[in-house]
């Protein structure tokens, strides 16, 4: 019987997991103004190149200006009248009551010695009640009012210094911050990019109402692209971070390398398959977002795998697997293997045959047993 004979060869093998899968951008920010004004003016056009900072389109904001001036005289006006406080004002009441406190010791001082002097007098028959009555009511009198004099001072350093400064300072900080509030709603008309890249789309002219979150331009980083692609689990199983991969977009001749960036440890609630991404350079931005691609994930190299065409593999109904070898006697022996991985139409056989074995290659299938075969040709169909 005429059939194919091929031998078993040596190999590097490489398992790869292809699915179809849609590129994205690196980055994305879809802008959208805090405020709602008029479009003063747009500093770029649609597929402009931009900058992370760069000023993009100009809201109308001169009431905003306005404000925001109104409120800086505020705050200048607190500064002033907070270092006026510190500075003048609560010291020069603190040393009115120190004076008051040493002029009514000095007055109380006294008081009491008229009072001291009277008392002798009177205790001598030398004055008369009524005048040691009187020296003792201006002694009380005295001392009340250094008492209330100490207590002013002691409530001052105690309680009116804090609250004193507490309220200029309190009311410094509220000028400040209807100040800062006022900047930033002037701040919020200069629509700025918060990435690298390029616009993509630009729905408003100058002069249209822009409305607060809806978006008005949309900026994108595509200087690198990332291919999504939902695999079945048990291929999932197989990639890890770091591999090797490879994006065959339509109308590119040559795949773009690439590598696998994530590996999601969960799977899809709707499709139970598993989201895997790829993510590779795209300096000249042939790559567009949204473009259907197919990816090619290298999950595993073997070298020196022993290999042999997918052809000659003869698989059981109990699902074994073997190979009719060919013998020096050129009778068909069918010999029992054990397989690896796939690549194309080569297997890799990982127990049962060595390096340079003949086996049928093609014609094996209903060969019987010790059939005499007789070579057609002996080809390296195993080859890469």
């Amino acid at each position: 019987m005429p059939v194919q004979v091929v031998a078993v060869q040596k190999t590097t093998l490489n398992q790869t997991v292809t699915a179809e899968a849609i590129l994205f951008p690196l980055q994305q920010a879809a802008i959208t103004p805090k405020i709602s004004a008029p479009v003063r003016a747009f500093h770029i056009k649609r597929a402009s190149r931009v900058r992370k900072g760069q000023l993009l389109a100009t809201l109308e904001n001169r009431d905003l200006a306005a404000a925001a001036q109104e409120n800086q005289g505020a705050y200048e006006q607190a500064e002033a009248a907070y270092a006026t406080t510190t500075a003048a004002d609560l010291p020069q009441e603190l040393q009115k009551a120190q004076l008051d406190l040493q002029s009514a010791q000095r007055l109380y001082d006294a008081q009491q010695k008229v009072f001291t002097s009277r008392q002798e007098l009177f205790q001598q028959g030398a004055l008369p009640r009524k005048e040691l009555d009187q020296a003792g009511v201006d002694l009380t009198n005295a001392r009340n009012q250094y008492e209330m004099a100490q207590k002013h001072l002691d409530a001052l350093n105690a309680i009116g210094k804090q609250q004193t400064l507490k309220s200029a300072a309190g009311q410094l900080q509220s000028a400040k911050g209807k100040f800062q509030g006022a900047e930033a709603q002037l701040s919020y008309s200069e629509i700025r990019s918060p990435i690298d890249g390029v616009i993509t789309d630009r729905p408003l002219y100058p002069g249209e109402m822009a409305s607060a979150n809806v978006p008005l331009l949309t900026v994108m980083d595509i200087s690198q692209v990332i291919a999504r692609a939902h695999i079945p689990q048990p291929e999932a199983a197989l990639l890890k971070v770091g591999d090797k991969a490879t994006i065959a977009a339509p109308g590119e001749q040559n795949p773009v390398a690439g590598t696998v960036t994530i590996v999601s440890p969960a799977l899809d609630p709707n499709s139970t398959t598993v989201e895997i991404w790829v993510q590779a350079k795209n300096p000249v931005q042939r790559l567009k977002p949204g473009t259907s691609v197919k990816v090619a994930m290298l999950a595993k190299s073997i070298p020196d795998a022993l290999v042999i065409p997918a052809a000659s593999l003869l698989t059981g109904q109990d699902g074994s697997t073997s190979v009719m070898q060919v013998g020096a006697d050129n009778y068909a022996h069918q010999k029992s293997v054990k397989v690896g991985i796939r690549q194309g139409d080569q297997i890799q056989i990982t127990e049962g045959l060595k390096e340079g074995d003949q086996i049928v290659g093609s014609g094996a299938y209903g060969l019987p047993e010790n059939s005499k075969i007789k070579p057609e040709e002996t080809t390296a169909g195993a080859a890469p």
